[in-house]
């Protein structure tokens, strides 16, 4: 973790952590979703922060119950460009295809509007979809998180990466948390021991 960032709250969790961390989440119901990506995006609003998901499992009228009990409104959050909402499918894979280098881009581009716009920080939460193993460029997929974790370095998105623990294999699931410093266990982030940094990751994957 990069401790010279500021410290930003996650919501789920009483713990700060540095802007620009990349955090994964392998979640096995829907409540564990539901409850870390509710509270991520609260607390990024809150901290006045611009926020994104990228999911196909977003309750927009849930959402905005929520947020209503803390006197954030979805309506005026979407509307002023401080909370983006879009599904998995329309974000990732645009044109039928995974494309590690647009989507480094799109978060680049997310990370200058945001300070462009006075922001202290930006969060994404996103959700993989199992389609990524059978889209064209889904072989990618280890190689874009990865390639992540170095772009956060230099524009420090705060990232939560969401993983179905049924929709993927437990080969899958491995392979997932090796590009990944922290994971979020029981609502707590912790430093993952299956990690593997980036630099070595990929240079393995290219030799």
């Amino acid at each position: 973790m990069n401790q010279s960032m500021p410290l930003v709250s996650l919501g789920f969790t009483d713990e700060k952590l540095p802007a620009g961390t990349h955090i994964c989440q392998i979640y096995s119901n829907d409540d564990e979703r539901n409850n870390s990506l509710l509270e991520f995006l609260r607390s990024g609003l809150e901290a006045r922060e611009h926020a994104a998901c990228f999911s196909e499992k977003v309750d927009e009228t849930a959402l905005a119950k929520f947020l209503e009990a803390h006197n954030i409104s979805l309506k005026d959050a979407k509307a002023s460009g401080d909370l983006t909402l879009a599904g998995t499918r329309e974000v990732y894979f645009q044109d039928d295809k995974f494309d590690p280098d647009r989507m480094l881009g799109l978060l680049t581009q997310f990370h200058k509007t945001s300070k462009e716009a006075g922001c202290p920080a930006c969060r994404v939460i996103g959700e993989m979809s199992p389609e990524i193993e059978h889209i064209e460029g889904g072989s990618q997929l280890l190689e874009y998180e990865s390639r992540v974790s170095l772009l956060l370095k230099e524009h420090p998105v705060t990232a939560v990466c969401q993983y179905n623990a049924h929709d993927f294999d437990g080969a899958t699931i491995m392979d997932v948390l090796k590009v990944h410093p922290l994971m979020i266990v029981r609502g707590s982030v912790m430093k993952n021991p299956f990690f593997i940094p980036p630099e070595e990751f990929l240079k393995q994957q290219r030799s």
